[in-house]
């Protein structure tokens, strides 16, 4: 079959297209015949090594997953002999980042855990646009900011992958959506259902005067300091993703700010969750969410795809199709 290859940590020019063995899965793994997957944020730390901290987990001197790519979605070719919830032929997406990556590739194996059936009403490329971005943004606002039906939730970065996610999934939960974005951006926004826009281009949402319940901040694009100014006594500021130096100045105030009034400031992770997967289904069907592509590359276009979503400037998902 064929894939794209990382033998080292490095930019996006070091994959490689190449012909590999096709995979076996083991008893409680499907073999997936792969129609489309999607770019994350996770594949810049798996292509790149950094931070350096992540090489715990992926390897320390070279990639411990040689075929990249967590998003999926696909037809179910071979179940394993212990497999109970997949049968062959069954279409099929999901998030392999805590278990095999691999998704880069013409087949896949997964473990069952990983995978969910394909929301009915998506094409194979919408649905591998779904699943962590949209767990991402569900996780943030329902495990950690909790937010109660016509609470205002501010959204920043809400034209990205996350972003797309979270205006849609806040509104499905009853919230007052604001997204802020850029100029270029503001349609989308209200295509998808925000109440209100913010134009960061043409306004400072710190000298407005709304304040919020529950803050989004997707890739920690400001100091923690100037979302604080925009929280409601009780409100909640979580930060989804970011650079490490990012990352690493908001660990140094969360806790402290956190101790030290009612305003609450969570970092968040995501974790692929099998269930998250069957809710996100769900809401799709019910027309409540949808995946947002902004462009699709072929398996031999990985390097550049990439090369554009690292830019940051994407609308939505950047999908790739066998």
């Amino acid at each position: 079959m064929k894939a794209i290859v990382s033998e080292k940590y490095g930019t996006p020019d070091t994959l490689k297209l190449s012909e590999v063995a096709t995979p076996e899965p083991k008893e409680n793994q499907v073999l997936v015949r792969v129609h489309a997957a999607s770019i994350n944020y996770g594949n810049l730390v798996l292509l790149t090594g950094k931070p350096l901290l992540a090489r715990l987990a992926f390897g320390l001197t070279k990639p411990k997953y040689p075929i990249p790519g967590g998003d999926m979605a696909g037809i179910v070719e071979v179940v394993g002999a212990n497999v109970t919830q997949f049968q062959v032929g069954d279409e099929v997406y999901g998030d392999l980042s805590s278990s095999s990556w691999g998704a880069f590739a013409e087949y896949v194996v997964a473990d069952e855990g990983a995978l969910a059936l394909k929301p009915s009403n998506l094409s194979f490329t919408e649905a591998a646009a779904v699943p962590m971005a949209a767990t991402t943004a569900l996780q943030a606002i329902r495990d950690k900011g909790r937010p109660m039906a016509g609470q205002d939730v501010l959204i920043h970065g809400a034209s990205g992958g996350v972003g797309t996610f979270a205006v849609q999934i806040a509104k499905a939960f009853g919230a007052k959506v604001t997204a802020l974005v850029s100029t270029r951006n503001v349609d989308i926004a209200r295509s998808l259902g925000a109440d209100n826009t913010i134009d960061y281009k043409k306004d400072d949402f710190e000298k407005l005067d709304d304040t919020y319940d529950l803050i989004i901040g997707v890739n920690g694009a400001r100091p923690i300091t100037s979302y604080k100014r925009k929280l409601k006594e009780n409100g909640v500021f979580v930060q989804v993703g970011g650079e490490s130096s990012q990352m690493f100045q908001t660990m140094m105030q969360v806790t402290w700010l956190s101790m030290t009034g009612k305003k609450k400031f969570v970092i968040f992770m995501q974790k692929a969750n099998q269930n998250d997967l069957v809710i996100m289904k769900e809401l799709i069907e019910e027309g409540k969410v949808k995946p947002v592509i902004d462009r699709s590359y072929s398996l031999n276009e990985v390097p550049e795809a990439i090369q554009y979503f690292e830019k940051g400037h994407s609308q939505g998902k950047v999908v790739i199709t066998m």
